[in-house]
């Protein structure tokens, strides 16, 4: 099998907090991976690092087969760390298009992601429109569009009801029966039971358990 993402010895410092500390781990192409921990366990952090948002202190990590930079690997990962932030005045398939140019790939997706997600009916309506659920997954739809060979997602149900977050699960589980390896960040132990094949359990920055 195929290794996505290697993580050695990783090492985040902020001052005097050790927000990561040694903590490695890799992805294996196909499964789902739950990184599981409180809030200030170090997850989006380490999510950070390996998304090039976050310097690290030390240790190291590397995309694929450690020969591509990680600019070039990114290309191959869809990702939302942070609020889904879209226009509010333009459309779904306004503001997917302008993801198209942003990562330089075609707009000929956007229907069969749309789709995927559950809002193509609703393609043409103002972002402003939609619920916090259904912005969230206009957000997956938007990681998608560049077929990524994963994604990772931080959170992905926080803040949601019950229907959405039914509903974002049912998407993770749908997205990663279609090859889509899936590394997500949670504090909801249910959530990781639920949709993870394995899981990396983070307290204080370091890794307690994983299998």
């Amino acid at each position: 099998m195929s290794t996505i993402l290697t993580v050695n010895n990783l090492t985040k410092k902020f001052g005097y907090l050790t927000a990561v500390k040694d903590l490695s781990f890799s992805i294996e192409k196909g499964n789902v991976y739950g990184i599981l921990g409180s809030n200030g366990s170090g997850k989006s952090t380490t999510l950070g690092i390996v998304l090039n948002v976050v310097n690290k202190t030390s240790g190291d990590f590397y995309w694929f087969d450690g020969n591509t930079s990680t600019h070039e690997a990114l290309k191959k990962v869809g990702a939302i760390i942070e609020r889904p932030n879209f226009y509010p005045y333009m459309t779904a398939v306004q503001n997917l298009k302008l993801v198209c140019k942003i990562k330089e790939v075609g707009a000929d997706k956007i229907d069969e992601k749309l789709e995927l997600v559950g809002l193509l009916d609703r393609k043409n309506s103002k972002f402003r429109t939609y619920s916090l659920g259904m912005k969230q997954r206009l957000a997956i739809a938007s990681a998608l569009l560049n077929d990524p060979e994963i994604l990772i997602l931080d959170e992905p149900t926080n803040g949601l009801d019950p229907q959405g977050i039914h509903q974002i699960r049912e998407i993770i589980k749908k997205i990663a029966s279609q090859g889509t390896t899936i590394l997500l960040a949670s504090h909801l132990l249910d959530e990781v039971e639920k949709v993870c094949s394995h899981v990396i359990i983070l307290r204080k920055g370091e890794k307690l358990y994983s299998d």
